[in-house]
């Protein structure tokens, strides 16, 4: 979903900066997708380092920082990051099970992470007057999913703090949503024990009988930068054809 807004964006002509954890093997096929963004004529500068740390964080921004004009601002702060423990609470087969710290680190890592990036931005002045805070969550945020326990806990602080940052950050101009995406084919997914009937179930029940796309969910966080959207704050969006109403 992180690379499908990223071309959505870039086609609309709107400068990037990518944080992204990949490894060598996936690298090529990286750099292939990065040029053909910088082929759409905006800038990218691109980091692969973990996005949950603090010292990315710094790094970061001090490059962004020292790139960026004296007119040029960051419009979007779009947190997209699938780290997270799917481990079952409890398991008659041996497998290991959820412990407090695998709770700890999911939450830090797809919740409180977006919040540690949208303070350091703004303590550093870097957002434009009218900027968007956006993040991704599911359908798991209130269903219960086996070994889906710790990603349904971050997503559901991720919504928590989507209300308040909507809230505390209204007096400086910033825009705080949420995206909830339908069921969607993606790496993460198929981590996921029982993904299989997961999608197969979803392709039934949405009323479009399709799943959503990358590109479903690429086009509506673009409409959420437009200025047209400024209105819609501390949101809970679904882009799921209708999926959550069967």
């Amino acid at each position: 979903m992180g690379l499908a807004t990223a071309k959505k964006l870039a086609s609309e002509g709107m400068n990037l900066c990518i944080v992204h954890r990949d490894g060598r093997v996936r690298m090529k096929q990286i750099e292939v997708e990065f040029n053909s963004l910088r082929e759409l004529g905006v800038k990218l500068i691109t980091f692969n380092k973990d996005a949950s740390s603090p010292e990315t964080v710094t790094e970061v921004l001090t490059e962004l920082n020292g790139q960026l004009s004296g007119q040029e601002k960051v419009r979007l702060l779009l947190h997209s990051v699938a780290r997270g423990n799917l481990k079952p609470m409890y398991s008659t087969g041996g497998e290991p099970t959820l412990e407090l710290n695998d709770f700890q680190l999911t939450i830090e890592s797809m919740a409180l992470n977006w919040y540690r990036w949208a303070i350091a931005i703004n303590q550093a002045a870097l957002f434009a007057s009218d900027a968007r805070l956006l993040a991704l969550t599911s359908e798991g945020n209130a269903k219960a999913w086996r070994a889906y326990g710790a990603v349904s806990a971050a997503k559901a602080t991720l919504e928590a703090l989507c209300r308040n940052m909507a809230l505390e950050f209204a007096p400086i101009g910033l825009r705080c949503n949420v995206v909830q995406a339908g069921v969607t084919d993606t790496p993460s997914l198929r981590m996921i024990p029982g993904s299989e009937a997961m999608l197969e179930l979803a392709t039934k029940r949405n009323p479009f009988k399709r799943l959503t796309t990358p590109q479903d969910v690429a086009n509506v966080i673009y409409l959420l930068c437009t200025n047209e959207s400024a209105w819609i704050n501390g949101a809970v969006i679904p882009v799921d054809g209708g999926e959550k109403i069967v």
